[in-house]
């Protein structure tokens, strides 16, 4: 870690500086154990307390925590090491629910500083390896549209038709018609609360969405496509862009200014200055698992596990491809692997422009 430039995690608008966290992995364990390395004892007691909602009871002060139950471990720790650390520094006792059972972490004490060390530990250590779960939902803007979907039909058979000697290409690593949408970002919603909580942040973006988009439906036309890396030769992911029809930035102010809201609430990282508008048509991802779904910039998941495939020629025959136009009015919050009846994801919430 740089001293000078500490990693910092943002908490309910308050920064702390990322303590050092130490994983350790035994053959003889089924699940992740993790060992936490906290600070000297005596830094215990120099916690802000004014910024944390802690209770005044008759055996002290006690603060009780929303986590779900599947960052429970990490608190735990093997055999418990990392909670007895945390209460033998932060001389607090820290209770957990059962594995599996959602509830509240509850940290008590007899001095309010003490209990706010350990609140402070607790959320750091769980904002840690939230990072670290697989995401479970994205916001997106769905193009599963008739006239979009016939024209990447089109696409994918021209392609097979001429491009199918190229190294890499077959029929595996195109993406699926009727999940063909524009990411805007991935979130991790680990329980059901969490999911609700981004359902009605969606609906409180409403109002923004309706100003920008004057209380209409945004007409776009998706063509041409690109590439995301720097190699043509060797491409694991290859895009369609679009744009709206009157050339505003509308669509980009939408997108960009969603992600601002859920990243303020906890609920997404902010991974990009500005969110990549693209549509995935050929992904070397879909060729060992075809409902994984790319961040909207340079895919880095299993790396080592990509063939790429060489993109020169589709990019010279079909460069200027048309897919098609459509109008869109809404975004979705999508479950990552669930699909409805259309055949596109499944839609844990959703909000509309009009």
């Amino acid at each position: 870690m740089d001293i000078l430039r500490p990693a910092l995690i943002n908490i309910n608008g308050r920064i702390y500086r990322k303590n050092p966290v130490k994983e350790e992995h035994y053959e003889d364990e089924e699940e992740e154990d993790v060992l936490y390395s906290g600070p000297d004892t005596d830094q215990c007691m120099d916690e802000p307390c004014d910024a944390i909602n802690i209770e005044h009871t008759d055996k002290g002060f006690r603060c009780a925590i929303d986590v779900p139950s599947v960052l429970y471990k990490y608190i735990i720790g093997k055999k418990g090491e990392t909670r007895k650390r945390l209460e033998s520094e932060t001389r607090t006792s820290i209770s957990i629910p059962k594995q599996g059972v959602e509830g509240q972490i509850v940290i008590s004490g007899p001095q309010k500083s003490a209990v706010a060390s350990a609140v402070t530990r607790v959320e750091v250590l769980i904002e840690s390896f939230r990072r670290k779960q697989p995401f479970t939902h994205f916001l997106s803007f769905a193009l599963n549209h008739p006239q979009v979907q016939e024209g990447f039909q089109h696409f994918k058979e021209d392609v097979l038709e001429h491009c199918s000697q190229d190294m890499g290409i077959d029929e595996s690593i195109f993406q699926n018609p009727s999940k063909l949408h524009l990411t805007i970002g991935t979130l991790a919603l680990l329980n059901e609360q969490e999911v609700m909580k981004a359902c009605e942040l969606l609906q409180q973006c409403h109002g923004f969405m309706r100003d920008i988009t004057e209380g209409k439906p945004l007409a776009l036309e998706v063509k041409e496509i690109e590439y995301m890396n720097d190699d043509p030769s060797m491409v694991d992911v290859l895009y369609a862009k679009v744009s709206v029809q009157d050339g505003s930035e509308k669509l980009q102010e939408i997108a960009d200014r969603l992600v601002e809201c859920f990243v303020s609430a906890g609920l997404m990282v902010k991974e990009w200055d500005r969110v990549k508008l693209h549509a995935t048509v050929m992904n070397t991802l879909f060729r060992k698992d075809p409902s994984v779904e790319d961040k909207g910039g340079p895919a880095k998941q299993n790396m080592k596990d990509r063939e790429a495939f060489d993109a020169r020629n589709v990019l010279q025959k079909f460069g200027e491809f048309y897919f098609g136009a459509c109008e869109l009015d809404s975004v979705h919050l999508s479950q990552r692997f669930s699909t409805d009846s259309t055949g596109y994801y499944c839609s844990a919430g959703h909000v509309t422009f009009t």
